[in-house]
């Protein structure tokens, strides 16, 4: 469909597992073309993903995942053609910080007032980039004293829970996934509609 809305999705290697594939198979089952890239990446190459779990050790577990494959070329990216902005948690966003092109990306939605959602280790992102002062956000809590630095107010959540303010859409984990995902695509304007198999919902 020529008119279909994009969304841009930040993920790389040893992205958490869930938060790379399930928000990316969500946003495409309502109707908008995801374009999952990677810096230094095209089109086609995959990320390797990786599954983070609580066992009871004091942080998580770390397990191969799946092989991801990316649907867009970073370098060919143009912000203004996005309707918003998904950034996938995990390791990854540890070293995608350190790329100027993601945080002026980013950057582009912030100052747009474009949607954005970060889970977890995606909010490292964000505070790099410097676009939470004075925002009301929550990551993975051991991303707390990062958001404070960057003057953004930190709520700690339950895992389950997702806090919005305005644009800004962020969770603490994949735990939240029914209510990141839903308040995201709330923020975004997207339409469900129920009970009508040929027609699940509409992005438009």
């Amino acid at each position: 469909m020529e008119n279909t809305k994009k969304i841009l999705f930040l993920t790389g290697d040893f992205t958490e597992d869930y938060e790379t594939m399930v928000p990316f198979q969500m946003l495409q089952m309502v109707g908008y073309e995801v374009h999952a890239v990677c810096p230094d990446k095209k089109k086609g190459d995959t990320v390797k993903t990786a599954i983070h779990d609580f066992e009871g050790d004091q942080t998580y577990t770390e397990k191969p995942g799946h092989n991801f494959t990316l649907t867009y070329t970073f370098s060919e990216v143009n912000p203004s053609d996005y309707v918003g902005l998904v950034i996938a948690g995990g390791r990854a966003p540890e070293y995608l910080r350190l790329h100027q092109g993601v945080l002026d990306v980013t950057r582009h939605f912030a100052e747009n007032n474009k949607p954005i959602a970060a889970i977890c280790h995606g909010i490292q992102i964000l505070t790099a980039a410097r676009v939470v002062e004075g925002r009301r956000l929550t990551a993975y809590p051991a991303v707390g004293p990062e958001v404070e630095l960057a003057g953004g107010i930190f709520e700690s959540v339950a895992p389950t829970e997702v806090v919005v303010d305005g644009n800004l859409v962020t969770s603490p984990a994949w735990p939240g996934h029914p209510k990141f995902i839903k308040a995201f695509l709330d923020v975004l304007g997207a339409r469900i509609e129920l009970g009508t198999p040929a027609n699940l919902a509409s992005a438009f």
